[in-house]
């Protein structure tokens, strides 16, 4: 029998009242996910899981606390009730902690409309398996390729409800699914590896095993026989694998809890230049089948589409209401949370300005330098925008790819390299972030 997570965060509510809060607000998620591994052609791994989470949030005054429980029954409820009244008492004030005045709430709570549930039927494991041989047998196929790590198919299906003392209560449904391949080239010290995946919201819209396997296996070969590049000051093209790594950087240092306390390098910055002209980043929470889509937020405030960089131009900070008070300003319907931590600022959809041009005219326009496909670790600087990461690609000289490149490192300041940006065409429609591959301006490579 499906549990009322409406009925489920009520109850929460009223036990917190029973135990002694003034306020609290309470959120209910339950959700199914199978996943199927395949390795050589053989079933590896099959995991089902199900359950519900519960989080309730209390307040007394303007002290708060948090706790949270994969057990719903109403004996747990009022334990968990109680122990969060103890522990609010006990905590020390925060001045900008509080539920959303009634005033502020969202109205619209009918997410149907962002079409994040396909009605499509839970696929049974068995094809959920044979998606995965297919990507696995597609994969081997490609010349080079000397074994396959491991091929994936997964499906999933979460329920969220949030409810408050202060009215409000609202709840979606989202659901996923997605296949993905790692491919391995070469043999012993020489082997290389890479991978290609999708996930998507309508199983309709998800790419077929088949290309998923080949596009992954040919990557791999393609890295076969890498070098090292010449150590230097190039331009470096960021894949739309992994460009949006630079814009989610920029979105960690405009978040309004970095802001609060004082560590990012965008601090002051407000209505400054930190990309070219002609490039925005707009939020989109009510983009139909994202991801990252919702009409409400995480203490039910309504989302709305804004500019977060427009023209360029930084037009303020990502805010929920606790780092919004401390600010003195207002939140931008950016709360998120879980069942275990109060909400705290996150972004949804955003879409980067693209260019005209495609990824090729950028590797013919760069002339010498290097073309980046995945990066390991990261020392970035919270503070100064100190950037430093291991990457591989391609090596490209007088602009076209003359090999595969592993073992070196860029560097630079992402205050600089994001002033230098040049996009492409090339951004995946569907993703959260939609973000083309980005072309950076004279970074440092250390290599040979």
């Amino acid at each position: 029998m499906t549990v009322s997570l409406a009925d489920l965060t009520d109850r929460m509510l009223a036990a917190a009242r029973r135990a002694g809060a003034e306020a609290a607000d309470a959120v209910a998620v339950d959700g199914t996910s199978v996943s199927i591994d395949v390795r050589e052609g053989r079933l590896e791994q099959a995991e089902r899981a199900e359950g519900v989470d519960i989080g309730l949030r209390v307040l007394i005054g303007r002290r708060q606390a948090v706790v949270s429980s994969s057990d719903a029954r109403d004996a747990t409820i009022e334990t968990m009730a109680e122990r969060a009244v103890a522990m609010a008492r006990e905590a020390p004030e925060d001045p900008h902690a509080g539920l959303a005045d009634p005033s502020q709430l969202a109205r619209d709570t009918d997410s149907s409309r962002l079409e994040l549930d396909d009605p499509a039927p839970e696929p049974d494991p068995a094809a959920l398996e044979e998606d995965a041989r297919r990507a696995e047998a597609a994969a081997r196929g490609v010349e080079g390729v000397t074994q396959v790590q491991g091929a994936s198919a997964g499906y999933g299906h979460r329920r969220i409800h949030l409810a408050a003392t202060n009215g409000f209560s609202g709840g979606y449904e989202r659901s996923d699914r997605a296949i993905s391949c790692v491919a391995v080239s070469g043999s012993g010290t020489g082997m290389e590896r890479d991978y290609d995946g999708d996930s998507r919201i309508f199983q309709s819209e998800l790419r077929s095993a088949e290309e998923i396997g080949r596009t992954a296996g040919e990557r791999a070969a393609a890295r076969q026989n890498p070098r090292r590049p010449r150590t230097g000051k190039y331009p470096v093209l960021f894949d739309e694998r992994i460009s949006s790594s630079l814009i989610g950087h920029l979105l960690a240092a405009a978040n309004g809890g970095a802001i609060a306390r004082g560590s990012s390098w965008l601090l002051g910055r407000d209505g400054s230049q930190v990309l070219p002209k002609g490039l925005s980043v707009i939020e989109e929470p009510h983009r139909p089948r994202a991801s990252g889509s919702r009409l409400f937020d995480g203490e039910g405030l309504p989302t709305a589409e804004r500019a977060l960089i427009d023209d360029g131009v930084l037009t303020g900070w990502v805010l929920d209401l606790a780092t919004a008070r401390k600010l003195g300003l207002e939140s931008t319907g950016n709360a998120a949370r879980g069942t275990s931590a109060p909400p705290s600022p996150a972004v949804t959809n955003v879409r980067l300005t693209e260019g005209s041009a495609t990824r090729a005219d950028l590797i013919a326009q760069m002339g010498t330098g290097l073309l980046v496909t995945s990066m390991i670790g990261s020392t970035i600087n919270p503070n100064t925008g100190d950037y430093s990461r291991g990457a591989s690609g391609f090596w490209v000289e007088k602009g076209e790819i003359v090999h595969p490149v592993n073992e070196c490192t860029i560097a630079g300041n992402l205050r600089e390299m994001l002033m230098t940006l040049l996009p492409a065409n090339d951004a995946r429609q569907h993703l959260s972030r939609v973000v083309p591959s980005l072309l950076v301006d004279g970074m440092t490579l250390a290599g040979d």
